[in-house]
């Protein structure tokens, strides 16, 4: 009967959030974008009834994801790694995927856009819990696990997508019980990587030379971080007031996505940005609360693998908006403008409110 009492509430508790954030975003996303969707689309109201729509097809795959049984979820864990293999290499074809920016990450269809990195890092969840769950699997085995999603992520390419992919897998292992000695050679092994595909690519380089110096190209590869952090101080201690940024007129790039949080320092100032990361931890916490009280090893981990998910995009977002991180193109999660990201998510929700409704003892 305890276990009862404290199940119920944690998902309603995810729901209210769920909600609050999703509201917030969508204010967020008005304000950042008016100047830009009356420019390029003749109504201020463009971007925000896009995002809109996507959170109501999320929320409904919410209602759904959450009346799922977990053993049934767990049955489809192989089916579903098929798929999002499929999806990664179908985005690399010529024709199938469409390139943007020098990019291939989408895969256009007659109804809507699918971005398959997004919904890898779910599917990726849903059979990591299966499979670490079920057998002792071997460190070489859980390389050639993380080497096969990371390799093909990083084909589009989209190294940011790869450096969540690969993190939340090492934090499921590790939230699995496995040495922590493992850890740290991935961890060895996944920095020796990260130099060198920085070293290979001349963008990418400039993104992390800009981290330490970020003076170095005002006007090229560190003009994003400096505008973000203009936009951050402007906002001293309470903000210009929502809907009075002037960054996002023309000078924050991204300000509807990977730099939304910017546009919340710059209008809420520094008591509205801490409130938001404050309500990112409460969030955070109640996916591990429920991984916590599951009697299901595999629900566990679904439910605390979710919560990585959320809490790394967090993390690395942002730890990029105030210079502690190279810009790797990571939205924040429920407030950042973006379909696939936000519909992944929310199906992900969605799964770990289903774990919470059938824990109950």
């Amino acid at each position: 009967m305890h276990l009862k009492q404290i199940n119920l509430p944690l998902a309603l508790r995810i729901i209210a959030t769920t909600l609050l954030l999703l509201t917030f975003g969508l204010i967020m996303i008005y304000s950042a974008s008016v100047s830009e969707a009356l420019r390029d689309f003749g109504t201020k109201w463009y971007f925000v009834n896009l995002q809109l729509k996507w959170s109501l097809v999320g929320l409904a795959g919410m209602l759904i994801a959450s009346r799922i049984p977990i053993k049934f979820i767990e049955k489809l864990a192989p089916l579903a790694l098929f798929v999002g293999l499929a999806l990664l290499v179908a985005v690399l074809i010529p024709g199938l995927g469409t390139k943007v920016y020098g990019a291939r990450r989408w895969i256009a269809t007659p109804i809507f856009n699918i971005q398959p990195s997004e919904l890898i890092k779910l599917i990726e969840i849903i059979y990591l819990s299966s499979w670490l769950s079920k057998k002792k699997v071997t460190l070489p085995q859980f390389l050639g696990f993380i080497g096969v999603f990371s390799g093909l992520i990083m084909l589009q390419p989209d190294m940011g997508t790869t450096i969540v992919v690969t993190l939340i897998a090492c934090a499921m292992y590790f939230l699995a019980g496995y040495p922590i000695k493992h850890l740290l050679l991935l961890g060895g092994i996944g920095i020796g990587l990260a130099v060198v595909l920085i070293a290979i690519e001349p963008y990418r380089l400039a993104r992390v030379t800009t981290l330490f110096n970020p003076e170095s190209d005002p006007q090229g590869s560190s003009y994003h971080i400096r505008q973000v952090l203009l936009a951050l101080g402007s906002g001293g201690a309470t903000g210009v007031g929502i809907g009075r940024s002037r960054q996002k007129y023309e000078y924050l790039p991204e300000s509807t996505t990977d730099s939304i949080f910017a546009v919340v320092g710059e209008e809420l100032g520094f008591i509205g940005a801490i409130a938001l990361i404050i309500s990112f931890c409460y969030f955070i916490y109640q996916f591990f609360k429920i991984g916590r009280e599951s009697r299901s090893h595999y629900g566990s981990l679904l439910a605390t693998g979710i919560g990585c998910w959320i809490g790394l995009q967090v993390l690395l977002n942002l730890s990029a908006m105030v210079a502690l991180a190279p810009l790797t193109g990571i939205p924040l999660p429920l407030v950042s403008y973006g379909g696939s990201s936000l519909v992944t998510m929310l199906l992900g929700i969605g799964l770990a409110i289903s774990v919470a409704r059938e824990e109950r003892l």
